[in-house]
């Protein structure tokens, strides 16, 4: 298996709008390794884990970039703030509420066999989003492997 991340300076994101995501490819899915979030204002926020089950109108593109120099391609998809809801799917269990301090975060790992599997499919994917109240601009980044 390839192992890819990506990174990114998010929006402030909403209940609805994934502050970064991470979506399957027609053929391949994602094994999530590491999800990585760090907040960038002295503001507190709750944000949580979610599956994506459509896309609405995802963010800018991320860049994927493989962690072997020699590595190919990512066939997943990686994305900024949304601007249109996608379809949540089941919360996966994962919150947290970063410090009213820059550089407050935290850093979730799965470590079995599968990781945090995606579903195979370009509409199928993990997302951050806030749990509740305002969102903040974070610092987010995702690792996986194909």
């Amino acid at each position: 298996m390839a192992r890819f991340s990506t990174g990114t300076r998010t929006g402030a994101g909403s209940t609805t709008l994934p502050i970064i995501s991470l979506y399957s490819s027609a053929t391949v899915n994602a094994r999530i390794r590491e999800i990585g979030i760090f907040n960038t204002t002295t503001t507190a926020v709750a944000l949580k884990l979610t599956r994506l089950t459509s896309t609405g109108t995802q963010g800018g593109g991320l860049t994927e970039t493989s962690h072997d120099a020699t590595g190919g391609t990512a066939a997943c998809t990686a994305f900024g703030t949304h601007t249109v809801a996608p379809t949540l799917g089941g919360d996966l269990g994962y919150n947290v509420v970063l410090g009213a301090a820059a550089g407050a975060g935290v850093i979730f790992t799965f470590g079995s066999d599968t990781g945090l599997a995606t579903a195979v499919g370009t509409a199928n994917g993990v997302g951050v989003i806030v749990a509740t109240g305002t969102g903040q601009i974070c610092d987010a980044y995702i690792v996986w492997d194909e």
